[in-house]
């Protein structure tokens, strides 16, 4: 399985690509991304299995990211790993196509659940 982390601070990804691996991914290839346009650049070079985007980037936001992955056909399952996560968030979140949002901080147990769905597929 491969996997798109994005979000702009670099410390952030690496603690999101250590979750993965106490989640039951350590063998998960993980490629990323700083902002929303070289995510959608890293989709089109690797074609993730998954992106766990951050909610707030600079240039493009994770929002605008999904909305515009999606405009474009791509249907790749998308989750948030954000520091927010009021009610409207998390409907914005699923209406845009996001199949769920963990607010930082997260442990384990919070990746396993949210990605047994994509485990199972």
């Amino acid at each position: 399985m491969k996997f798109l982390i994005v979000d702009d601070s670099k410390v952030m990804r690496q603690i999101v690509k250590k979750t993965l691996r106490e989640a039951g991914f350590g063998d998960a290839e993980v490629v990323e991304a700083s902002d929303g346009v070289e995510a959608l650049a890293q989709v089109a070079a690797t074609s993730p299995d998954m992106v766990l985007s951050d909610w707030n980037m600079p240039n493009k936001t994770g929002i605008e990211f999904l909305t515009e992955l999606r405009a474009s056909g791509n249907a790749t399952p998308f989750g948030f790993v954000t520091s927010e996560g009021s009610d409207g968030m998390r409907a914005r979140a699923l209406e845009a196509g996001a199949l769920f949002l963990i607010v930082k901080p997260f442990k384990a147990e919070d990746f396993e659940k949210a990605l047994a769905a994509v485990r199972a597929a």
